[in-house]
């Protein structure tokens, strides 16, 4: 009797059990709860788990910690600038009415604007992460499944996708999409700029996960469990979605994990060469550069901002990372 992947993680996790007790207490258990308690066990993955925990929670709060900090993202503290321009006090101006100081040459309050900066980094990647799971997944599994023609065009397609530089073409394609619908002294909406970045980022980044699941799919597709599904007269929708993509989620939640923080500082590149969202939107790559002709007389300006999106990227990486090693039961963590 051949058993598919995901009944064969669990029977390798019970397999590989120590002591006779905890064999019979994974003896019961399901995949899910079986990576949970591996995850639960991993220093590295609850660390970074708790900090992504934090950082989503102040993304959606933002207009509640608005409230209660007392300063909007836009709201300029001119008075508290010296006559040129820099913050009054130490490190920047930080001070218990302003945690993290004051933009030199502005007066805005960098807490408060770093909270939405997160809002927008994550909203951002999290949805072209989405788009391009989708795509991917879709892709992939219909060129692993069927190939012959369909395999053979879309790989092709994947493969001029994947020869298209990404920078040139955001560089090129954004501020022109934009002009397309805006003028040039037009204000560009918040909501427009966004769906932009999330299209240019979904445009390109669907390739890696349409390759690995088309490689995970070939090497499925002929088991004994997709053959049986096949002679009992299973339609397509149900060989795809119902046979081959439960025994395959693993790979897909891995990738997903490790795409969001790479839009997460393609977000900030393009900002940071003033690419994409209007200037009046927080942003950690607008920050960033802003602080370049600063890092003398306060390098506080781009330590705040800077060491943040440092920690975003940082706990999605270990966490993806932590996440694999959960999801392979032949691994020894």
């Amino acid at each position: 009797m051949s058993l598919s992947p995901v009944e064969g993680v669990a029977l390798a996790e019970i397999e590989s059990g120590g002591a006779d007790g905890e064999q019979k207490a994974l003896a019961g258990r399901s995949p899910g709860q079986l990576v949970w308690s591996r995850l639960r066990r991993d220093r590295t993955a609850l660390v970074s788990g708790v900090l992504l925990v934090v950082f989503v929670l102040l993304a959606l709060a933002a207009p509640l910690v608005q409230r209660l900090y007392g300063a909007s993202p836009s709201e300029v503290f001119g008075d508290l600038l010296d006559s040129t321009g820099m913050p009054l006090g130490y490190a920047g101006g930080v001070s218990g009415d302003h945690w993290f100081g004051l933009e030199p040459g502005v007066g805005r309050d960098i807490f408060i604007r770093m909270v939405y900066g997160i809002r927008t980094s994550l909203l951002i990647a999290l949805g072209a992460a989405l788009i391009t799971t989708t795509i991917g997944v879709v892709l992939g599994i219909l060129a692993g499944y069927l190939g012959g023609k369909a395999d053979a065009v879309i790989s092709w397609v994947t493969d001029v996708a994947l020869a298209m530089p990404f920078l040139i073409f955001a560089l090129a394609v954004v501020p022109t999409f934009s002009l397309r619908f805006y003028g040039p002294r037009d204000a560009v909406p918040t909501w427009f700029a966004v769906a932009t970045l999330i299209g240019v980022f979904s445009a390109f980044g669907w390739t890696s996960t349409a390759r690995l699941v088309r490689g995970q799919v070939v090497s499925l597709r002929e088991r004994e469990f997709v053959e049986a599904a096949r002679a009992s007269g299973a339609g397509l929708g149900h060989m795809l979605f119902r046979q081959l993509l439960p025994n395959i989620w693993a790979p897909i939640l891995v990738s997903f994990s490790l795409l969001v923080p790479s839009y997460v500082t393609s977000e900030a590149a393009l900002s940071f060469l003033n690419v994409g969202l209007p200037e009046s939107v927080p942003s950690f790559g607008r920050m960033i550069y802003r602080s370049i002709g600063y890092l003398e007389t306060d390098p506080a300006y781009v330590f705040f901002p800077g060491i943040t999106i440092f920690l975003i990227v940082l706990a999605f990486n270990l966490f993806g990372d932590a996440l694999r090693d959960a999801l392979d039961p032949k691994s020894s963590r």
